[in-house]
This record gives C-alpha cells, sequence and structure tokens, in this order.
C-alpha cells in the first residue's frame, strides 16, 4: 500500500517524516510549516486522500442525454428519420408544421456565447433536435443557406445552368413558424462542500481542502425558447430549460499525478455541453405543451379587434378573422346582399329582423345603430361604406 510520507524511527518521543511529493506540494498549497505535529500531518493526509479519491472522476454525469456522449446533441437525422438520438428527447408521430430559426445575433448573450465560449450559432444546434424530434420540419432562412438558394437561381436565369434544373419560380416552402433562441448564462465556479470540510479541519490543514474545492468548476445554464405564428405574428408557444455540470478536471493538479492529465481537455467544452442539455430541456417542455395546444382568443371579437379593456373615446371593437379581411377586399366590388347584411347585422347585436332580403323599418333602424357606432354616415341604406364595415 502506497502512504505519502514515510516514517523513521528516532530516539526520542518524536518521529521523522519525510513526505512524498505530492504531499509536499499539497503543503505548501496549504501554506503549512515544515514541522507540523501528528495531528496536522492527519488532516493533510485526510485531504490528500480526499483529492486523490475526487480525481478519479472526470465530471458528474449531465441531467439529461446520453452519459457516454457526455452530451445531448448526438446522432443524425435525415427527414422523418433519426440515428442515435438522445433518448430524452421528446418526439412526435408527426410534424405540426414548418418552422425556421430566428437568431438574434445582435443581442448581448449572442456575443458571449461567440467571443467568450467560441461557440458556434446555437441554430445549428436546434437544427438537429427539431428535425430529430420530427415536430417540425425546418426550413432555411439563414443569410448563408438564403444567398446559396439566390446565387443559384440567378445562375438559372443567367441561363448557365443545364436544361431541366428545375430552380424555377413557386418551388420554396413557407415558414410557419419561428423558433427564438435565448441562453441566459450562469456560471458558478464554487467548491462549497469542500471549502466547507476545510473550514472544520481548521487551521493551515484546511487550506488544502479549500484549494480543492477551489478546483471543482460549476457550469450552470438557461434557455428560453419562443415559437411565434409567422402569419399572425402571434406568439404560439415559449419555454425555459436549464442544466448544471460540475467538473472536478483541474483536482488532479494537486496530486501531479496523470489523473488530472486525463481530463485537461474536457473542461473546456463543458459550457457548450450545458448549453445544449438547457435548450433540448426547453425543447421538450415546449412540446408536452404543444401536446395541449388550445387557441387562445377574444372574447366577441377575435384577435385584434381591439381588445376588452376599452379606453375613453376609443373606437368600438370590430370583430376580426382572416376570413373577413378577404371579405372586406371584395366587399365593396362584389357586394353584400341585404339578406346577408341583415344576417350580420342581427350577429352584431342590431336587430334587423328576419333575414329576408327586404328593407323594412327593423333593417333601416339597424342600419342607423350601427352606421352610428361604426362613425360613418347614417344613411339607413347599406351603402358602400356599411358593406365595408360590415365585412370586417
Amino acid at each position: 500500500m502506497f502512504l505519502p510520507f514515510a516514517a523513521h524511527a528516532a530516539t526520542s518521543d518524536t518521529m521523522t517524516i519525510t513526505l512524498s511529493a505530492p504531499l509536499r506540494r499539497a503543503r505548501a498549497a496549504a501554506n503549512l510549516p515544515r514541522s507540523s505535529t501528528p495531528l496536522r500531518l492527519c488532516a493533510v493526509s485526510a485531504a490528500v486522500a480526499a483529492a486523490a479519491l475526487l480525481s478519479g472522476c472526470e465530471t458528474t454525469n449531465m441531467r439529461m442525454g446520453s452519459a457516454d456522449a457526455k452530451t445531448v446533441a448526438t446522432g443524425s437525422a435525415a427527414g422523418g428519420a433519426s440515428t442515435g438520438a438522445s433518448d430524452s428527447l421528446e418526439r412526435c408521430e408527426s410534424p405540426l408544421g414548418t418552422v425556421s430559426l430566428i437568431e438574434n445575433q445582435q443581442a448581448g448573450w449572442y456575443t458571449i456565447l461567440r467571443d467568450q465560449y467560441r461557440l458556434p450559432p446555437t441554430a445549428n444546434l436546434l437544427r438537429l433536435l427539431v428535425q430529430q424530434s420530427n415536430c417540425f420540419v425546418v426550413v432555411e432562412r439563414g443569410a448563408a443557406g438564403m444567398n446559396a438558394m439566390t446565387r443559384e437561381r440567378a445562375l438559372m436565369q443567367s441561363g448557365e445552368m443545364r436544361q431541366g434544373s428545375q430552380f424555377g419560380q413557386g418551388q420554396m416552402v413557407a415558414s410557419d413558424y419561428g423558433l427564438s433562441p435565448e441562453i441566459v448564462f450562469q456560471n458558478n465556479n464554487a467548491g462549497g462542500a469542500s471549502a466547507s470540510l476545510g473550514g472544520l479541519v481548521g487551521g493551515r490543514a484546511g487550506g488544502l481542502l479549500a484549494a480543492i474545492g477551489g478546483s471543482m468548476n460549476t457550469k450552470e445554464a438557461s434557455a428560453l425558447l419562443t415559437l411565434i405564428d409567422n402569419r399572425s405574428g402571434v406568439q404560439v408557444a415559449a419555454s425555459e430549460g436549464s442544466a448544471a455540470k460540475t467538473d472536478f478536471g483541474a483536482m488532479g493538479q494537486l496530486l501531479g499525478g496523470s489523473g488530472g492529465a486525463r481530463m485537461g481537455g474536457y473542461s473546456n467544452t463543458a459550457e457548450g455541453k450545458v448549453i445544449a442539455a438547457a435548450f433540448m430541456d426547453a425543447f421538450n417542455q415546449m412540446v408536452q405543451s404543444l401536446r395541449n395546444y388550445r387557441a387562445q382568443t377574444v372574447k366577441g371579437q377575435g384577435l385584434g379587434g381591439g381588445g376588452r379593456l376599452n379606453v375613453d373615446g376609443a373606437a368600438p371593437p370590430s370583430q376580426t378573422s382572416a376570413a373577413r379581411a378577404a371579405a372586406q377586399s371584395n366587399g365593396a366590388t362584389a357586394g353584400l346582399s341585404l339578406r346577408d347584411a341583415q344576417a350580420r347585422l342581427n350577429e352584431l347585436g342590431y336587430n334587423a329582423g328576419t333575414p329576408d332580403g327586404a328593407m323594412g323599418g327593423k333593417t333601416a333602424s339597424a342600419l342607423r345603430a350601427f352606421q352610428k357606432g361604426r362613425g360613418i354616415t347614417q344613411s339607413g341604406r347599406l351603402d358602400a361604406a356599411t358593406m365595408v364595415e360590415l365585412s370586417k
């Protein structure tokens, strides 16, 4: 059994102690004098034993994903099939629509990602996770990809491409949704457990355990994902995810042995692996919410109709929908029948009587009341301005 010190008998009650090289370095880290009592020696030995024990562990397991790969963004995807994907990734039976990645490269978090951690865009990571999940079909909207598609079309128009290359118009797929990522960094370099143990040992010997604690490096990150409907601009879903990882990579340096050399490269990429886990956590939570999705609506008027929090002097709310927007654009030219107008007036709460297509007293009164409410000429007739307002 290897001991970090050797004891030599002496003629007196004391003992001559010869420390090994690792223990001498540990004593120097704790700032111990050369002559120490056996109690101090035991404290240092215990500290070195703790360091040796911890140095055998390269890192804690990621809280989600593949422990073997030590990252959650693994494998590949091709169409709706995937290989080697993390078992922790949420999946869908069929896609919910097409999605493009919207990354704000002017944001502060992106500057940290690029300049401090030297990591690639988060869109590269999210592309893999999203396609492996089969919850969305990813479409290209990045600057480099769009430039490539534009260049190919320019070559086609110049006549340089072979016939039948099929780069004509009308082939690009619309992006139904936009997925926007954001990162909140938190990097705690702490050795709380070992530092506390060092305090219990006390004295200069406790400084060794405190030094060991300083080599424990905990990385934390939170990620936010926002899903936007590109046609309406309405936020469909939002989610937050987080991950943490503790690295003991620097502990082996205290022992001066091979333990520290085994893990030197991993600590340099810990931030990227924590960020990947945080994004998977956020994406998983979003998918879980989307399974129970219910569209939000404003009662009685639809979205964007003025809202239900009325203010003094504001125009009355209108009822909005995509179908009515199309009807509004066609109302004045195609014409709105009196029967349809009567039905619409009744729907809006103006009593026009039975929709029979005949102009009677009730219909005229209902038209005047409607025109007054919309701030248009109160003619009591179904004129063009009234048709437009009724079509909204």
